[in-house]
């Protein structure tokens, strides 16, 4: 472990043996599946990748059909180690997959276009970046030999990218596609009862500005108020009003649309799996491996919920804002009600990391 981790006993995970160890389980094993099709892991730092991959092996090979709960506690305990960082307490939030109605066409009533990764729009080598381009930025527009920033939010609302054939389907608010690009994803409904899911393909590269941080700082809505669902009306009060602030976070975010995903589970997340409403989290991709186990005890309980958070997470996403040892983003499910619920956690958390034993 890097400096400043601290070794605990399972004992001392507040809530560790009343979990639903095989749901964790059965979310690690998804990407236990990926890492056995392809040697893919996110940059290493709190566990060793040819460790973690091999207990993901052992996970395969149980009949996860059979086991009891006390066996799935038992596997993590004989093959992890729980950490915890410098004696902090960690900070969760909470994101969900949003459930909206589209266009496959342009029309009066859906006039906002969600966009397709432009072929000019490329990702930079962080070792490697070009000389002219400011270095906090990861993607940029190549032209032969030559590399530029890419148009932000406010230039692309503006129609920087029209005439282009660039627009995968169509919105009825421009709000809207602003939540699903902070989310990531969204499964659209089209008035003939078909659907479809867009999951992210790329972004400008541009830093990510909390709006909601602007909203507070400004004096305009206090930092109790500031959720999604507040937040949200402030924007559609006033559309001209909104879409100036949210030109002010430049980032801007490009889509693909899924095909052969499994209805059951979540959009395809950051380490290439479909995410699991409870179980999945997102977190610093630069600290902790995707597949990494973690544990959350919340010194709360979540809205609507009468009891503290008390679970086993696998890190399997992450996000701009997702940064730190102890920072995770809980995936909490598709839908309205899902979203109302993650646009209100703001919670301090136990924030664990199972690393994992020598095999």
């Amino acid at each position: 472990m890097r400096d400043g981790w601290r070794k605990l006993s399972f004992k001392d995970l507040k809530g560790w043996k009343n979990d639903d160890h095989i749901a964790a389980l059965s979310c690690f094993r998804m990407s236990a599946k990926a890492f056995a099709e392809r040697s893919f892991v996110s940059r290493i730092a709190v566990n060793p990748s040819e460790q973690l991959r091999e207990i993901a092996s052992r996970a395969l090979q149980l009949d996860i059909a059979s086991i009891s709960r006390d066996d799935a506690r038992t596997f993590f305990e004989t093959h992890f180690d729980p950490y915890t960082y410098r004696q902090k307490k960690g900070f969760v939030t909470a994101y969900f997959e949003p459930e909206v109605e589209a266009s496959r066409e342009e029309t009066e009533e859906f006039p906002y276009p969600l966009y397709r990764r432009p072929h000019d729009l490329v990702k930079l080598d962080p070792d490697n970046k070009p000389e002219n381009l400011d270095p906090s930025l990861e993607w940029a527009m190549k032209n032969g030999d030559d590399y530029r920033e890419f148009f932000d939010r406010g230039q692309i609302d503006s129609g920087a990218l029209q005439e282009r054939g660039l627009e995968l389907f169509w919105l009825r608010s421009v709000v809207e596609g602003f939540y699903i690009h902070i989310q990531g994803s969204a499964r659209l409904l089209f008035r003939d009862g078909t659907s479809a899911r867009v999951s992210y393909a790329g972004k400008t590269g541009h830093p990510y500005t909390s709006i909601g941080k602007l909203l507070v700082k400004r004096e305009i809505m206090p930092l109790e108020n500031a959720n999604m669902v507040n937040i949200r009306a402030w924007l559609e009060e006033d559309l001209e009003r909104g879409k100036k602030l949210l030109h002010e976070n430049r980032s801007f975010i490009f889509f693909t649309e899924l095909e052969g995903h499994d209805p059951d589970f979540g959009p395809i997340a950051a380490a290439g799996v479909q995410l699991t409403a409870g179980r999945s989290l997102a977190v610093d991709k630069s600290v902790h491996a995707y597949g990494t186990p973690v544990w959350l005890s919340t010194d709360e309980a979540l809205p609507g919920q009468s009891q503290v958070y008390q679970r086993l997470m696998i890190a399997q996403d992450t996000g701009s804002a997702i940064v730190g040892e102890q920072r995770g983003d809980i995936f909490i499910g598709s839908g309205k009600e899902a979203g109302v619920l993650a646009g209100s956690v703001r919670h301090d958390t136990d924030f664990m990391v199972l690393n994992p034993k020598s095999v």
